[in-house]
């Protein structure tokens, strides 16, 4: 099918038909974020595991402060702290009528006790007005005792965290498909997992080709251009929930190409290259790839195709090794190669994880533009724009050329005109894909 045209949707289909999830392996929780869980996570301990104070203050009995206020405030007998980390007060005591527990936030609601009282409703023992906060028991341990001084009442179980109140024995915690981000985290750790079977989040190597291309910092001479693709890619990769490596750009050598593409098959899941796709003499990826070698699993290799599009006609699919790696040969102008990977290698990235929907998400919005856009003829056109959420427009960034880089970073969507438009009037509602 070399001298075929595909469409875009038949290059990413037959791309996605080919990538599989990776399998599952059980992680520890740092390990894990980014990942999709593929277990449902049940609780097996209730949280909070004991009913405990949302303040610091006093745990009292409510009949013991029935018409309280600061010219009569009721006095109670304190009998002890009760911090963060105790099992309760010292010898399993009580609180009993007329005492009260000095309380942490945090801590166990003692046996007796039926709400808390913040310490700014009390004179915190000293005898005064309302007092703003306690100190340290450090500094003055007679805080636990003594007498303090409520100024007003309060309500059964007020400032008090129920037992089970945010989740309970048996309760589904997190379904299987949900990605691992931070708050996940916390409740997995809060509910006492430290393990979570996952798929890992997928390994991408970058690998920029051309021997024109030097790294930033270093000097340019003459003919020479900084690699600025496998930077732009490897943070696109990162972005999208991989665990991506960045190979230095390799020179228009065929054979050192495939020599360091096999040499990092180790830790790919997944292969991406940028440059070396098109028709000239030095595109040496497609002479590295476009066959294989004896040393190849059957069937291995890249074919390379002219898609319908704009930027991005020239592109590569297959597999390389023995283990199928897939790899995606991406065109080397820097706009070609980022649209090209929003269209093709995140889907292919996010179908690895796992995830049910591996498409940014995409809105309809009016063109806002001073003259119409052209548009080529049989082709889908991908310009860069800004959305504006607010007026359900988008304008377009920069010009249509694939090495007006610039742009890109004043971007937040990709503006789609379809093969059928050839002139986008001002106005035009057009599909719009988001970028942020």
């Amino acid at each position: 099918m070399s001298g075929t045209i595909w469409s875009v949707d038949e290059h990413l289909d037959d791309i996605l038909a080919a990538v599989r999830p990776l399998e599952p392996i059980e992680l520890q929780l740092p390990d894990a974020q980014g990942c999709v869980l593929v277990e449902d996570v049940v609780v097996e301990i209730a949280l909070p595991p004991f009913d405990n104070s949302s303040m610091d203050g006093y745990a009292v009995r409510v009949s013991d402060l029935e018409g309280a206020d600061e010219e009569f405030p009721a006095v109670l007998t304190v009998i002890g702290d009760v911090a963060a980390g105790d099992g309760g007060l010292p010898g399993g005591r009580s609180v009993g009528p007329g005492e009260a527990a000095r309380i942490m936030t945090g801590a166990p609601l003692p046996a007796g006790a039926e709400a808390v009282v913040p310490v700014e409703w009390t004179d915190g023992g000293t005898g005064g007005g309302p007092a703003a906060a306690m100190r340290a028991h450090s500094e003055a341990p007679e805080g636990a005792s003594g007498e303090v001084r409520v100024h007003r009442p309060v309500r059964a179980r007020a400032h008090v965290r129920a037992r089970g109140s945010d989740v309970r024995p048996g309760d589904l915690a997190l379904r299987e498909g949900a990605v691992v981000g931070p708050a996940q985290i916390g409740l997995l750790a809060a509910i006492g997992r430290s393990t979570v079977k996952v798929r890992p989040r997928p390994r991408v190597v970058v690998v920029s080709t051309g021997s024109e291309l030097a790294q930033p910092g270093e000097e340019l001479t003459g003919g020479r251009i900084y690699d600025s693709n496998s930077f732009a890619l490897t943070a696109a990769a990162r972005d999208a929930g991989a665990i991506a490596y960045r190979v230095p750009a390799v020179a228009d050598d065929a054979a050192t190409l495939r020599a360091t593409i096999e040499d990092q098959l180790i830790r790919a899941d997944i292969v991406v290259t940028t440059g070396g796709v098109s028709v000239g003499a030095y595109d040496v990826v497609k002479e590295a790839l476009s066959y294989a070698d004896a040393d190849d699993a059957p069937g291995s290799g890249v074919e390379f195709r002219k898609l319908a599009m704009q930027p991005g006609k020239p592109q590569g699919f297959g597999s390389i090794g023995p283990d199928h790696t897939p790899l995606l040969a991406l065109p080397g102008n820097p706009v070609s190669s980022y649209v090209s990977f929003e269209l093709f290698v995140r889907p292919a990235i996010r179908a690895l994880m796992g995830l049910p929907d591996v498409h940014r998400p995409t809105v309809r919005a009016q063109l806002d533009v001073g003259e119409a856009l052209a548009s080529p003829a049989g082709k889908r056109q991908f310009l860069r724009g800004r959305y504006d959420a607010g007026a359900g427009t988008v304008t377009p960034v920069g010009g249509a050329g694939s090495h007006l880089i610039a742009a890109l970073a004043q971007a937040d969507a990709l503006i789609v005109l379809p093969e059928d438009m050839t002139s986008a009037e001002p106005g035009t509602e057009t599909e719009v894909i988001l970028l942020r």
